[in-house]
């Protein structure tokens, strides 16, 4: 029973870090909410974090970009669109058995950078299944924390690791693709964070101010059934529908 308890101090520990890193967000006014708690900050100079990025190789190389539907990660899902890129994200919570939306900028039928909102892909971008997405070049991902290990803390929902994992598992992410999270550098920390097995890390962290590179991070193999419980795989139909008989 060692390792569940050691999850759920990791848990503990994670928890700190984002309560810390969302107070001092609040406190210089980093963000374009009210706060930044509870979620993946909305960051001032998001926009700005987005042109550094468009300015990479392996941006301007990618084709198909798996991007989170955070807020604070609209300006480079936009910027992605208007450049001529596929874009698909997450369905909220991956609560369908097609958990992504699929953006096809040739077939928009509104400008980019409205569909590159959450709530207007939900509207105007076909849903789709793993099965039909094409291997994805960069991963855009939000986060709390990261440090230049390219470790990260989301907001602990746990979902984007589970997107990551699944999609290893089909074969639409290796170690080509490049995953990068665009952040505040208030939230880019000089410091160890504590992550699991299960947790994927980045290979770049984009401030608006500077680019910084990650030697090794962490990738899992895919996903790690021990890890989830009974009723988050029973929530996601993906999941759901390729757990092992026996839960592990």
């Amino acid at each position: 029973m060692k390792e569940p308890d050691v999850r759920t101090h990791v848990d503990q520990d994670k928890q700190r870090v984002r309560e810390r890193v969302w107070d001092l967000l609040d406190t210089e006014g980093a963000v374009l909410d009210a706060t930044a708690h509870g979620r993946i900050p909305n960051f001032k100079g998001s926009e700005d974090a987005a042109n550094r990025l468009a300015e990479l190789a392996a941006w301007r190389d990618a084709r198909v970009i798996k991007a989170v539907p955070d807020k604070a990660q609209l300006p480079v899902r936009a910027r992605a669109l208007t450049e001529g890129k596929t874009v698909f994200m997450a369905v909220p919570k991956l609560a369908d058995p097609r958990p992504f939306y699929l953006l096809d900028p040739a077939a928009l039928p509104v400008p980019p950078q409205e569909a590159a909102s959450s709530k207007v892909a939900a509207t105007v971008a076909p849903r789709v299944d793993v099965a039909d997405l094409q291997p994805v070049d960069v991963v855009v991902v939000g986060s709390v924390a990261v440090n230049r290990d390219g470790v990260r803390i989301g907001k602990g929902a746990g979902y984007s690791d589970l997107e990551f994992a699944f999609l290893m598992e089909a074969g639409l992410i290796s170690d080509r693709t490049v995953v990068v999270s665009t952040v505040h550098s208030l939230q880019v920390l000089d410091e160890e964070l504590p992550a699991t097995d299960h947790d994927f890390g980045v290979d770049l962290i984009v401030t608006p101010d500077e680019v910084i590179s990650c030697p090794s991070p962490h990738r899992p193999a895919g996903l790690v059934w021990e890890h989830l419980d009974a009723a988050k795989i029973a929530s996601i139909p993906v999941l759901a529908a390729r757990a092992p008989a026996d839960g592990h």
